[in-house]
């Protein structure tokens, strides 16, 4: 008989890549990070061979994962299209939940009361978690899925955690030698600049 898998603290992050989200992306890894959790994404996958299946390893890896729905306008750049990964990985998420023995728990966040119910008609019976599309709201959105007795930082605390990472960010992007967020090690130097500062920060 299988032995059970140990729980991961490990939460799979799908968010869209893009320049106006660069904000929100840094809220949710200190947010997350602030609760003593690991951020994962797929910006960790450095080879397109194989990727799907990297994409699957990667959310079966984390115990809970956050879908970020909020970017469904066309791009501005043509040709102009809507961005299909997010759904797609929210997808593959919850046939992952369906199928296996799995007890991964995933969540849906928004930007915009009810848009949900026409962009994805499938989830109705789901409460999206509302961010208004600003910092403060990813917060509160994080204090309502996250409710850990051990460690719970407030809206407060998280601030200061975001407020660390951004100070170090020219730093980070300096010694990557890029100036995007969405890059392999970039990602992984926020999150360890994130988990440093709530270590400070979190009691």
């Amino acid at each position: 008989m299988p032995k059970p898998r140990k729980a991961s603290s490990d939460v799979f992050l799908n968010i869209p890549y893009d320049r106006q989200f660069e904000r929100l992306f840094l809220a949710y890894v200190a947010g997350i990070s602030a609760f003593g959790l690991t951020p994962r994404a797929t910006l960790e996958i450095r080879s397109s061979a194989g990727r799907l299946d990297k994409i699957v390893n990667l959310i079966q890896a984390c115990d809970c994962s956050i879908h970020d729905l909020s970017r469904v306008q066309l791009d501005r750049h043509a040709p102009s299209t809507p961005r299909f990964n997010m759904p797609f990985e929210l997808g593959l998420t919850v046939a992952l939940e369906k199928t296996s023995t799995s007890a991964h728990k995933w969540f849906v966040c928004e930007s915009v009361e009810h848009r949900l119910q026409k962009s994805l008609s499938d989830l109705n019976a789901i409460d999206p978690g509302i961010h208004g599309g600003n910092v403060r709201g990813v917060f509160a959105q994080l204090r309502n899925i996250f409710r850990r007795p051990d460690r719970q930082p407030s809206v407060q605390q998280m601030w200061r955690i975001y407020r660390d990472v951004r100070r170090n960010l020219p730093r980070i992007l300096e010694e990557a030698g890029t100036n995007s967020l969405y890059s392999p090690s970039v990602f992984q130097d926020i999150c360890v600049a994130a988990s440093a500062s709530a270590d400070r920060h979190v009691r």
